[in-house]
């Protein structure tokens, strides 16, 4: 019996992120925030863009190393530890006689 291929399209655009000017719209949204309250603060367009531009490079920098990078350190607060050398009881050891 003969065993028929099945293909099953994928689509790119299923896998890629959702990005603004490259950028994970989140992060682009942040900067952008971020630069808008720090021109209200101080009152100076040049330091607003300034934050908005920095920010944007390091969410740029981010994106392209790894899209998730931003979740797996938000979730990783959230994570217990599993083994904390500093907590453990002290043992002794026993040398037997042979």
């Amino acid at each position: 019996m003969v065993q028929q291929v099945q293909t099953h399209p994928v689509y790119r655009a299923i896998n890629k992120p959702l990005a603004i000017w490259g950028v994970e719209r989140r992060l682009f949204f942040l900067a952008l925030v971020i630069g808008g309250a720090t021109f209200n603060y101080f009152g100076s367009l040049i330091s607003g863009l300034a934050m908005f531009i920095g920010l944007y490079g390091v969410a740029r920098w981010a994106t392209v190393t790894d899209v998730q990078m931003i979740r797996i350190l938000m979730n990783a607060g959230r994570c217990r530890l599993e083994y904390d050398p500093g907590k453990r009881d002290p043992f002794g050891i026993e040398v037997l006689p042979q």
